[in-house]
């Protein structure tokens, strides 16, 4: 990891699985500061599948279950991360579509978000995510769409 990204060494696993890609864009952009202090920890990247876990505990609502919106930035850093690495060098990926559903609430351990690409394309990219408790029980399914572009910046 580059060290002009402190949070991607908190937030990439040291024992990650990571595409080329994926090396170089932590190296380049990070992973961000809203994964950091949502405690999520990426697991596995590439455009094509990504894995990364997340605690419950200080992500929940105030009657003590993971907050609904804390699966979705889950999701979307998921989604969001692997769509860039499609993307590439010069290109970026900008959210424009999310829908979340939520089928089970957890209250302790870690969730899990498994990101799999449903379309890779030149201009669009569409993953699903899926997010399972320490059991393995489904808690959330979420699907994002993501717009590549040309990085003007």
């Amino acid at each position: 990891m580059n060290d002009s990204s402190p949070d991607s060494a908190r937030t990439v696993s040291p024992d990650a699985s990571l595409s080329d890609a994926a090396t170089e864009l932590f190296g380049r952009r990070g992973v961000g500061a809203l994964a950091e202090k949502m405690g999520i920890v990426v697991l596995e990247m590439s455009a094509e599948r990504a894995v990364a876990r997340m605690p419950v505990d200080g992500n929940t609502q105030p009657v003590g279950i993971l907050h609904g919106g804390a699966h979705v930035v889950l999701a979307e850093t998921l989604g969001s991360i692997a769509a860039n690495v499609h993307a590439g060098p010069g290109r970026l990926a900008m959210g424009i579509e999310l829908n979340a559903s939520h089928s089970r609430s957890a209250a302790v351990g870690w969730v899990t978000g498994t990101c799999t690409a449903i379309h890779l394309g030149r201009t669009l990219t569409t993953h699903q995510v899926v997010m399972t408790d320490d059991d393995g029980r489904l808690l959330s399914t979420v699907r994002i769409t993501n717009f590549l572009t040309d990085d003007r910046g």
